[in-house]
Parts: structure tokens; C-alpha cells; sequence
């Protein structure tokens, strides 16, 4: 008697199937995942979420949180020496430190990518003068970098921003850079140009996909040092200008209220930490699954 026999063909995942199922799997990574996507959406749609106005004095001064005998649930992060609403200033706060930081990451790694691949295809003198200007440049830190900017263009948050870019892309190209010029040495490398391969089919097909890893890993720590240098500037007085409600200007101007009023100091700190946290664990997570990934 005749049967049917049906042969279902097994799927073999796809490299972000593979990617993507190792990085569910990293719990902490997943959590992160999350928080940072709820950070995103604070930060976007900020003045929507925050209660009252970050300038809004509400005549009540250096109201406790709500948790303390004596807060109001109404003004949940307390007050500041101003009376102004901390949870406001924190949420709109978002958007001139992680915002800000986040674009500017964003906006020198597409750079810093660019120029450093095309660094790392070239050989010979060319390839040794970049080397030697780019180790010049990383010998200075870069919030020292951003102060010398910010000390030619003047104090602002265009002037901070710009600082931050100019500092953090000789960095990622320095990264790049090494990547690429240590993957083009590679013997699979040398075979493919054997056989015909021109240069752009071995960096699309060939180098990139291969420094997946090390792009993901600069990325996140560019975030991450745009997040601490937008605070660090302002916290300094040389980025947003008070009353702007910059998490890291929030800390400066309260640190003499430490003692009779610490949730001023203490709610942007953890703000600050807790963005570098998020990023850095979900940046982890992305690199961790890759390589798993790949394996």
C-alpha cells in the first residue's frame, strides 16, 4: 500500500537567529535589554511623562520623597532647594544627558567606522603615519580632550556635544583601525585575494562580518563614556547651564545640600550610574551572543 512520506526539512538558523537566541538567553542581558528600551522611550517622549514643568516651582522647598514620613506622593522624588520637582527635572534630564550622549555616540561611531575602515585597508607609510597620529591623540584622555575643546569654542551644550564627538572618533578609528589591519593579515584573507577578490568584496564579505564584535564592543563603550563626559562637563559648569535640568549640572549645584537634603545628590547620581549600567550590559550581552553566535 502506498504511503505518504513526508520529509520535513530541517532550519538551519541564520546568524541573528543563532545571535539572537544566545542573547536570550543571558538573563541579565535581556533585562537590560528592556530597561534600556524603556530609558529610550523616557527620553523621547519626556515631556509628556513628566508631571510638572522642570522649571515648575512648587512652593513646597526641599520636600523629602514620598517614601519618608515626610513627603507627599505627589511630588514622589521630593523637591529641590528651588522647589522644584525632582522627578520632572530627572525625566526631562534624560534628554541632555542620555539623548544627547546617545546621538553623539551614534553620530562619531558612524564616522570613526568609516575612517577607520578605510585606515585599516591601507599598508605601508600611509598606514604607519595614521598609526603614530592616532596613539599621539589616545595618550590624551578624552574628558581632558573635551575640556581643551570646550575651553577654544566657548561653555554650552552645542560646544559640550561637539567636544565629545571630536574626542571619542579618534578612538573608535584607533579601534577599527587595529581590527581591520590585524584581520587583513589573515591567511583566508591572502587565499581570497589569490583568487580575485578586489577590496570591497573582502571588506563586505570577508573583514566585516568578522569585527562584528569589536564595532559592538566600541560602540558601547563610546556611549558609555558620552553618558560620564556630558555629566562630567556639567557637573564642571562647562556644559548645560543652569537651569537646565542636566543630570550631571543636578549634581554640581546640590552637592552642599549632601548632608540636610541627599536625595538632590544621590537621585542624579543614580540616574548618571544607572544609563552607563544598562548600556554596558546590553552592549556585553550583544558581544557575549555573537561570539556564541558564531561559534
Amino acid at each position: 500500500m502506498p504511503s505518504n512520506s513526508v520529509y520535513v526539512e530541517q532550519h538551519i538558523p541564520t546568524q541573528f537567529e543563532r545571535t539572537w537566541n544566545a542573547f536570550r538567553r543571558n538573563k541579565l542581558a535581556v533585562i537590560g535589554f528592556w530597561c534600556l528600551v524603556g530609558l529610550i522611550l523616557v527620553t523621547l517622549f519626556a515631556p509628556l511623562l513628566a508631571p510638572w514643568s522642570p522649571q515648575h516651582q512648587t512652593g513646597h522647598l526641599l520636600m523629602a520623597p514620598s517614601w519618608v514620613q515626610s513627603g507627599q506622593i505627589e511630588y514622589f522624588l521630593g523637591t529641590d532647594d528651588l522647589s522644584r520637582d525632582m522627578l520632572s527635572r530627572l525625566i526631562a534630564g534624560s534628554r541632555l544627558t542620555f539623548g544627547y550622549a546617545l546621538m553623539t555616540a551614534l553620530a562619531a561611531s558612524l564616522i570613526g567606522v568609516a575612517i577607520g575602515v578605510l585606515a585599516g585597508m591601507t599598508k605601508g607609510l600611509k598606514s604607519s603615519v595614521l598609526n603614530h597620529i592616532l596613539d599621539s591623540i589616545l595618550s590624551i584622555p578624552s574628558l581632558l580632550l573635551a575640556i581643551i575643546v570646550v575651553a577654544f569654542l566657548g561653555v554650552g551644550e552645542t560646544q559640550v556635544l561637539l567636544a565629545i564627538w571630536l574626542s571619542l572618533i579618534p578612538r573608535i578609528i584607533r579601534a577599527v583601525y587595529t581590527a581591520v589591519h590585524d584581520e587583513i593579515g589573515k591567511d583566508y584573507i591572502i587565499a581570497a585575494r589569490l583568487d580575485g577578490a578586489n577590496d570591497f568584496y573582502l571588506l563586505y564579505h570577508s573583514i566585516l562580518p568578522n569585527i562584528v564584535t569589536v564595532l559592538s564592543t566600541e560602540i558601547t563603550r563610546a556611549i558609555s563614556v558620552a553618558i560620564l563626559d556630558v555629566a562630567a562637563l556639567g557637573f564642571l559648569g562647562l556644559g548645560a547651564q543652569p537651569p537646565a535640568p542636566e543630570w550631571g549640572a543636578m549634581l554640581g549645584d546640590s552637592v552642599e545640600l549632601i548632608f540636610t537634603a541627599p536625595w538632590t545628590v544621590t537621585l542624579p547620581g543614580m540616574a548618571i550610574a544607572f544609563s552607563v549600567l544598562v548600556v554596558n550590559l546590553v552592549g556585553e550581552g550583544i558581544s557575549q551572543a555573537i561570539n556564541a553566535g558564531t561559534e
